[in-house]
């Protein structure tokens, strides 16, 4: 199946105002949807007999800058079976410091391959994924300060009396 077949079956579900931003562009087509929609269209993505995307392949996470001041969360799903790919995503207001952070619903209810990711852009861009079973750093301590990919990170210059900025 096609993206523009996929993007038709969303809208045909969900409405023309679930997609705020598409890019036909891009050598992997998107569409950008409201974070508040983000469970219920992977749910019909994952269960929609036509669609079936049985795989969340990975999740990538990118911090636009304060200027800009949004955290894009991108999805890459797959469907095994029917061989065809989908490129969905969210985006965020940034957090200012000392706030709380983002606020992304998990889809690991969904994809059991969405824990580690969520992981993954929780501990080094900094996304609260709400109803995380195990929201915790994965790659850095977890007294770690910050979050590294966040484009005005700050490496601390010594971690338990280590000197790790040089």
């Amino acid at each position: 199946m096609q993206y523009s077949e996929i993007k038709s079956l969303i809208v045909a579900m969900f409405g023309e105002k679930t997609i705020l931003k598409e890019d036909t562009i891009s050598p992997q087509p998107n569409i950008t949807i409201a974070n508040e929609k983000l469970l219920e269209v992977c749910q019909f993505l994952h269960v929609q007999p036509k669609l079936y995307f049985d795989f969340l392949t990975c999740i990538t996470a990118i911090d636009n800058g304060a200027e800009i001041g949004t955290i894009e969360v991108i999805y890459h799903l797959n469907s095994i079976p029917y061989e065809h790919s989908f490129v969905l995503k969210v985006e965020v207001e940034r957090n200012k410091e000392n706030e709380p952070l983002p606020q992304v619903f998990s889809l690991t209810p969904i994809w059991k391959t969405a824990d580690w990711h969520e992981r993954e852009a929780f501990d080094l861009v900094g996304i609260d994924f709400v109803g995380h079973p195990d929201l915790r750093r994965i790659l850095l301590p977890a007294d770690w300060e910050g979050h590294p990919l966040r484009k005005d990170y700050k490496e601390q210059e010594f971690y338990h009396g280590i000197k790790v900025k040089y």
